[in-house]
């Protein structure tokens, strides 16, 4: 089975072999772990990321909710049924758009970057032998949030029909 510590990033990079490292974004704050997981992609490394559907946006439920329904209503005013904006529904898509804002979007380093990010729901089998570990930093529970919302509960909430969750 996997094993899982909760480390500093710092101790972790030191000893991470071929440069790839798999996260679990169970518990930890969505932008937080964007912020790392786009950190480690610009250094070079692999990032694997686990258990994205249970990772948190912090706040009152129904605000964050009704704050990323809004994003569905935005529309252009050049023909909205064909150019409107994309907007993700899944919780890995959801996830990756907040990697992506972290990355710099005019420049070839940032596009190179985000192709070194993989989001996974659950633990895929090709993962599952490898050490899998949690970013100290970005738990909810250790920085005492008290109300927040899994990525999951904001997916469904915008019509994402889940994967047997």
């Amino acid at each position: 089975m996997s094993t899982q510590e909760t480390v500093p990033l710092t101790e972790y990079l030191s000893r991470a072999k071929n440069r790839e490292i798999v996260i679990d974004a169970e518990g930890a704050i969505l932008g937080r772990l964007a912020s790392y997981v786009a950190k480690l992609a610009l250094m070079g490394f692999r990032v694997h990321v686990v258990n994205v559907e249970k990772a948190v946006v912090t706040g009152d439920k129904h605000m964050v909710i009704e704050s990323y329904k809004l994003w569905l209503e935005v529309k252009t005013h050049k023909n909205p049924y064909r150019h409107s904006p994309h907007r993700p529904r899944n919780p890995i898509a959801i996830f990756k758009k907040a990697v992506w804002g972290m990355l710099p979007k005019e420049s070839w380093k940032g596009r190179q970057a985000l192709k070194r990010v993989r989001a996974y729901i659950g633990v895929p089998e090709e993962l599952s032998g490898r050490e899998i570990v949690a970013i100290a930093d970005t738990l909810a529970d250790q920085l005492k949030r008290s109300e927040y919302v899994t990525l999951a509960e904001i997916a469904k909430a915008m019509g994402w029909k889940g994967v047997g969750l």
